[in-house]
């Protein structure tokens, strides 16, 4: 039996504990114990950037993404978008951000290099109050609207936050909110900002039973 390797640790701003394992060549991350990601499970991260980057006849796009991650999403997006396309990445915790470089290199890290990526270590909601507008947002800083990893990540999915989120967009563009479950009030709260949501079951990877996770879509 192949045994788990402890790569790194760190402290989340909350104080609960971040952990990357390594297992039989796939890695994973825990938060006070709970799995939060996993390589072996990104297939609703690669639909997220689909969903957000759908219109092939608009691929030169401007891109913000909350939550770099394993780069699972960042990844499907460089695909989607064209080679003079920008993609900004908010990551708050710089513990994310070194293990992609120096753990997670040869699964997306290196992905950091490529000039059409700018890694911000900012907190996404600031950057979506700068004035800047994007054809894309993506957000997946947290487990759901309810949030595990940051507590202050509650706020981008309140009314105040969806407007913000809104107000950052072109005309016709689109938010992505990843969540680990089903959440019909975020969806009552989502139609009272934006012109068209919609809750899209989502699975954790291809060959999965069940669908386990939502992605909501919304658009300006």
């Amino acid at each position: 039996m192949k045994p788990t390797t402890n790569l790194a640790t760190s402290t989340s701003p909350d104080g609960e504990i971040l952990l990357l394992q390594e297992h039989d060549g796939e890695y994973f991350l825990k938060i006070g114990g709970v799995p939060l990601m996993s390589t072996t499970a990104a297939s609703s991260e690669q639909l997220m950037a689909e969903l957000a980057c759908e219109r092939s006849e608009e691929r030169s796009r401007r891109v913000l993404i909350g939550g770099l991650g394993f780069g699972f999403t960042l990844r499907k997006v460089l695909e989607l978008v064209s080679d003079d396309s920008e993609v900004e990445v908010a990551e708050l915790l710089q513990e994310i951000i070194d293990w992609n470089g120096e753990y997670l290199r040869e699964v997306n890290g290196a992905l950091l290099d490529d000039p059409r990526v700018t890694v911000l270590k900012k907190d996404v909601l600031r950057i979506m109050q700068s004035g800047e507008r994007y054809d894309a947002i993506l957000l997946d800083v947290d487990n759901s609207p309810d949030p595990l990893v940051q507590k202050g990540n509650g706020r981008l999915y309140q009314k105040r936050g969806l407007e913000i989120a809104r107000a950052a967009l072109r005309p016709r563009g689109r938010v992505v909110y990843w969540s680990a479950h089903e959440d019909p009030g975020f969806v009552k709260l989502l139609r009272k900002v934006f012109s068209r949501v919609e809750a899209i079951p989502a699975k954790a990877y291809p060959k999965a039973k069940r669908f386990t996770h939502t992605l909501f879509l919304a658009e300006r």
